[in-house]
């Protein structure tokens, strides 16, 4: 029997089902948390099923968050080559590993989108892994990449695992399927996105730290920014699609920005640290309002702030009134800062997982005992006491 139109529903619908905004309802659809698809009118329409499921996840068992997180297994010398490669591809946070037990912790422990094995070198080492990963369900729904020559990888691995000739093709296939940038409209869009923006944008969403009260953890980094690094401002920015908001803010009194003003649009692009000594001498930030007119801002230095899931939310940032260099001291400080600020946000993630648990286990408890008193009362509902129980 065919779909009815019941089952159909809008992006309001889908909002107005689940309790959310319909922006947030806009980036579970389009991050992939909710499939759908595109009316001849380019309108986006969803099963009331999958939302069901999404709101229940007892009626299946759930789906992982999509992770932007990347394991590579190799040779300290393939190793080098993948840590090149990746440094163009800020749509995910990779961890690096020659030893065979570490990355398997790990695996575990981060459940990543994407597993490489490079069985280049001392390759043989690495064979019991690949094979274990692709039968197992420690790896989930990662992918898992066999990289080497065709004789090096073995013909009788499952069909999980896909094949790559080198460590090029290896990330050219990476980025591909993190890649959501065709799913993703972003009015005016004026400053550089990611490949997969629209599943950080998601990652954000869930983070809950978006328009929420000051918090002392997070205030702390930026007075330390500002300090350690003798800059006036210093911030803590989230970027949603529209604005650059400030979770924590030392120096300057404006809450938020657009987002086309947002230096940190560049920052999240990065590995590593991003700075500009002279904002008005770059032409990506020359007719930047913030630097053309007031508060004239000069220079700028950023590192990116991550999720559990290796999305990068935001950046912990200074900003200075004149110009200057960074030195490797205080790029080294920033880096440190972001690295706090990233694991405070890991931890109100794993906070709020704890408190989802715990609400679980006593609705389960409650329904349990409900269900325990009913079958008791039972009986006596139907009729009879309990001395006409006895009797009987």
């Amino acid at each position: 029997m065919g779909k009815t139109d019941k089952d159909i529903l809008t992006t309001a619908d889908t909002a107005k089902l689940l309790g959310v905004s319909v922006r947030t309802a806009q980036l579970l659809i389009e991050g992939g948390s909710i499939t759908s698809w595109k009316t001849p009118g380019g309108h986006r329409r969803v099963y009331r099923a999958d939302v069901l499921s999404l709101i229940d996840d007892r009626s299946r068992p759930a789906a992982p968050h999509p992770s932007a997180t990347v394991i590579v297994l190799g040779t300290a010398e393939r190793l080098a080559v993948y840590d090149r490669l990746f440094a163009a591809a800020p749509e995910c946070t990779v961890e690096m590993f020659e030893d065979v037990l570490e990355a398997l912790v790990a695996v575990g422990s981060v459940k990543p989108h994407t597993i490489i094995v490079d069985l280049a070198g001392s390759g043989a080492e690495r064979l019991p892994l690949l094979r274990s990963l692709s039968s197992s369900s420690v790896a989930g729904g990662s992918q898992i990449l066999a990289v080497g020559e065709q004789s090096l990888v073995p013909r009788d691995l499952p069909p999980r695992v896909t094949g790559a000739d080198d460590p090029e093709s290896a990330v050219s296939a990476v980025r591909a399927t993190l890649s959501d940038k065709d799913e993703l409209t972003l009015s005016n869009e004026t400053f550089p996105i990611a490949l997969n923006e629209g599943r950080r944008l998601v990652a954000l969403e869930r983070s809950g730290l978006v328009d929420t009260a000051p918090e002392e953890a997070f205030d702390r980094l930026t007075w330390l920014a500002a300090h350690g690094l003798k800059a006036p401002v210093a911030l803590m920015t989230l970027l949603t699609p529209t604005r650059q908001w400030f979770k924590s803010r030392f120096g300057l009194d404006l809450p938020e920005t657009p987002r086309s003003w947002a230096f940190c649009n560049h920052t999240v692009m990065q590995k590593g640290v991003f700075s500009v000594d002279d904002l008005a001498a770059d032409p990506r930030f020359a007719e930047n309002p913030a630097v053309k007119g007031e508060p004239r801002f000069r220079f700028y230095a950023g590192a990116p702030v991550l999720d559990e899931d290796g999305f990068v939310v935001g950046s912990l940032c200074v900003i200075d009134h004149k110009p200057r260099t960074l030195t490797d001291h205080e790029s080294q400080t920033i880096s440190a800062l972001a690295a706090l600020a990233s694991d405070e946000v890991r931890l109100r993630a794993l906070d709020r997982k704890l408190r989802e648990s715990n609400r679980r286990t006593t609705e389960k408890k409650d329904g349990n005992a409900a269900t325990a008193a009913n079958e008791i009362s039972g009986p006596a509902r139907r009729g009879g006491s309990k001395s006409d129980l006895g009797r009987a």
